[in-house]
């Protein structure tokens, strides 16, 4: 097949997705209105700017993950591997900044080591073959395991108590929205306008989408997928910090089964477990309607119990959901 026949090939995929995403997207809009509007109510306070505002900075952690866990997604690979790096990069963080009274330090050896998890992830998929499920899985493992042994399964507290590092937690601009927030929706911004106006993020859709057409095209398919994997360790270190900053420590169980509440959100917001298909835009949205779902079960006094019931239901659903539009589009 030619060079010609390709680039033709490409331009009409990547029409096609640009409006099955459009559609998608504007599916998930009215699904997040419906959600807001019911709760707004029958819960009371629910369509409040305190708790709105809230919501969102709740939601900042598994927006900033679920980008990374997103592009990975894309790129046809996994990453499970985010909640247990959320609890490791505090140790670094934390320790750091205990001894030095630095933020910048602290900061700067959080993210070496989210950098460093991701060359292994990426390297051990992309160019050592390993599934990525396995890979992931195994990082998820070690990674806990280390801070359980570590901590002693003890929380190691912030003594530097640094300002800079608390408004990470508790600072908001313009005192309405939670810097958090501010944090989420820039690096949204910055990513979103990779995946959809970059040549590397046609690259990471084309990787997902066919990996052998990608390589014939020209792309260097183990490069992308490498790649792909640090920017998700690295965007799960900025939760982690974050997280830090609200706990005010290093702790053991930070992070638990957060992958499993990131990849939720990214199914559901339309992002194809088949790699190649889904956006950004559609994961926040995704992120945003479980978010919003959860804090209005709350306030409607609805158990935990059936919280996570329901968070299940709605994940089995996107699935199947995936699967039946992938079938469709392969015509069967």
């Amino acid at each position: 097949m030619s060079n010609a026949s390709l680039s033709a090939d490409a331009q009409t995929q990547s029409s096609l997705l640009a409006r099955l995403l459009r559609r998608q997207e504007v599916a998930l809009l009215i699904c997040l209105i419906l959600v807001v509007a019911f709760f707004s109510v029958t819960a009371e306070n629910f369509f409040s700017v305190r708790n709105m505002t809230n919501v969102l900075g709740q939601a900042s952690l598994p927006l900033i993950a679920g980008i990374g866990c997103a592009i990975v997604f894309i790129s046809g690979e996994v990453d499970i591997s985010i909640g247990s790096l959320l609890a490791t990069i505090a140790l670094p963080l934390i320790i750091i900044m205990n001894d030095t009274n630095s933020l910048l330090l602290g900061i700067s050896g959080a993210l070496l080591f989210g950098l460093i998890i991701g060359v292994v992830n990426g390297y051990l998929t992309a160019y050592a073959g390993i599934n990525s499920l396995i890979v992931t899985l195994g990082t998820m493992f070690i990674m806990r395991g280390g801070v359980y042994l570590y901590t002693g399964q003890r929380a190691i507290p912030d003594d530097a108590s640094l300002d800079s590092f608390i408004a990470l937690s508790d600072g908001r601009l313009f005192d309405i929205l939670p810097y958090s927030a501010v944090i989420a929706i820039v690096l949204l911004a910055a990513f979103a306008y990779m995946m959809r106006h970059r040549p590397f993020g046609r690259q990471i859709y084309a990787v997902g989408g066919n990996p052998e057409v990608a390589r014939l095209a020209g792309y260097d398919v183990r490069r992308v997928k490498f790649i792909c994997f640090i920017i998700s360790s690295l965007l799960a270190t900025v939760a982690g910090i974050i997280l830090a900053a609200r706990v005010g420590s290093a702790q053991h169980t930070a992070g638990l089964n957060f992958e499993f509440q990131v990849v939720a959100a990214t199914v559901l917001g339309g992002v194809s477990l088949a790699g190649g298909i889904g956006s950004l835009s559609g994961m926040a949205l995704g992120v945003l309607i479980l978010q919003f779902l959860s804090n209005g079960l709350r306030g409607l006094g609805l158990p935990t119990e059936w919280q996570l019931v329901i968070t299940g239901m709605i994940i089995i659903a996107a699935v199947a959901f995936d699967e039946a539009k992938r079938r469709r589009a392969q015509g069967g």
